[in-house]
């Protein structure tokens, strides 16, 4: 996994550690050297390395469902309930969890809760997310870039 650098800030380990109590203060941001952006949350049952979560303003962590609103995120590691640890929202991320997709295709809430899909659902545009690559075993690449989802609009 990713070492975290930028802003003058001190991490005591990478994006793959997940915390039994808050190391950082939620919502605090971080890079790591290829330029990619996390943000600490707290976790939510069911929670894998690659599921996709929607987050709130007190930064709790909800698996993407259909008819999702708000912020999204890519969750680094299994930050499952009462559990805290980064996410990714900005740059590549290669561990994505998908259903079929194939590469360059706007993404879609999947009916499989924490997955996205490159099948249009009317309301389930993932704004600022788009897959890179075709999955392998129902994982891809894919390029965030602050997503978000608010349940209206888009479909291809």
């Amino acid at each position: 996994m990713s070492n975290l650098t930028g802003y003058p800030q001190g991490f005591e380990a990478d994006t793959s550690t997940v915390d039994s109590s808050a190391k950082q203060v939620l919502g605090t941001r971080a890079f790591d050297k290829d330029g990619n952006e996390f943000i600490y949350l707290k976790g939510v049952a069911s929670t894998a390395a690659g599921s996709w979560v929607s987050f709130d303003e007190a930064h709790v962590t909800t698996l993407l469902a259909a008819d999702a609103v708000g912020r999204v995120a890519i969750a680094m590691a299994a930050t499952i309930a009462d559990t805290y640890g980064w996410y990714q929202i900005y740059g590549k991320n290669t561990i994505a969890k998908t259903d079929t997709v194939a590469a360059d295709k706007a993404l879609y809430i999947d009916a499989t809760a924490g997955r996205a899909d490159d099948a249009a659902v009317a309301g389930d545009w993932i704004a600022g997310a788009i897959s890179r690559s075709a999955d392998t075993s129902n994982v891809a690449t894919v390029e965030l870039n602050y997503p978000s989802v608010c349940n209206s609009g888009y479909l291809t």
